[in-house]
Formats: structure tokens, sequence, C-alpha cells
């Protein structure tokens, strides 16, 4: 518990804000990247997506964890694999 939680967002991902909304209201904490905002975040992104510019991707200490589209049951049982909750 209590790994370090790195998420890539964009301002206007709707799937972004979910995410931060979930791990908000669970008390995570997490440090936030806008891949848009930050130079060389995009590149990393795609680094940890084969090559797609994912968002939201969370970095969990290693384990990455992103998709398409934000659900909240998949996300907690991902987080939990990772050890973050």
């Amino acid at each position: 518990m209590g790994k370090r939680i790195v998420i890539y967002t964009t301002s206007w991902c709707r799937d972004c804000r979910a995410a931060k909304k979930f791990l908000d209201e669970r008390g995570l904490a997490y440090q936030e990247i806008d891949i848009e905002k930050t130079s060389g975040a995009a590149e990393i992104v795609m680094g940890l997506n084969d090559g797609m510019k994912k968002v939201p991707t969370l970095d969990i200490e290693g384990r990455i964890v992103s998709g398409d589209q934000f659900n909240s049951a998949r996300f907690e049982k991902d987080l939990r694999d990772a050890g973050a909750i």
C-alpha cells in the first residue's frame, strides 16, 4: 500500500477527470502530469503504451494501468493488482 502513483492526463480528457475523482474519493495521493503541458511527457506515455498516446495512463511504481474508457470496477481491480489500494 501507499505506492507512488503518477497519472498522465490531458485537460480535455473526461476519463482522466473520472480517474482523478476516483483516486481523490479514496484519498490516494498521486502526481498528475499533463502530457500537453509537460515537455517529453507525451513521449513517455507512448513508450509505456506501445507507441499509443493513451490517457489516462497511470504508472504505479513501474506497473502501468491505462485504458481507452474509464471503468471504475476495472480501475479498482487494476489498482489493487498493482498494490496501490
